[in-house]
């Protein structure tokens, strides 16, 4: 079992910074990949981004290169996200997710709402 708990998330301004993050529980923290999704209202949850298990590797979603980057601290047990020049169309629920077997995001987190204003 994993237990994961976004924070971070809160209004922001179009162009501002933020870095959300998800403490994980349960399990050495070093032995999955972890990711973030996102989902914003009347659409389908989305891939943002995924970091491997020992944090060399990064996979992000094109259309977020180069604004978005993900990181994990090992000695806090903590993924990041840090958004950078958010844009309205980056208002949704954020939610950060453990990938333990070889496939799919097996557990997730309840979600963090992010909000970016005009």
């Amino acid at each position: 079992q994993v237990q994961l708990v976004e924070s971070g998330g809160r209004l922001v301004q179009a162009g501002e910074s933020l870095r959300l993050s998800c403490v994980a529980s349960g399990r050495t923290f070093g032995s999955f990949s972890m990711g973030w999704f996102r989902q914003s209202p009347g659409k389908e949850r989305e891939f943002v981004a995924r970091i491997s298990a020992n944090g060399n590797a990064t996979y992000y979603a094109d259309s977020l290169k180069g604004r978005f980057s993900i990181s994990r601290d090992h000695t806090k047990n903590t993924m990041y996200l840090q958004m950078n020049s958010l844009k309205p169309e980056d208002t949704a629920i954020y939610y950060c997710a453990a990938q333990t077997g070889a496939y799919v995001f097996d557990y997730w987190g309840q979600g963090t709402q992010v909000t970016v204003s005009s």
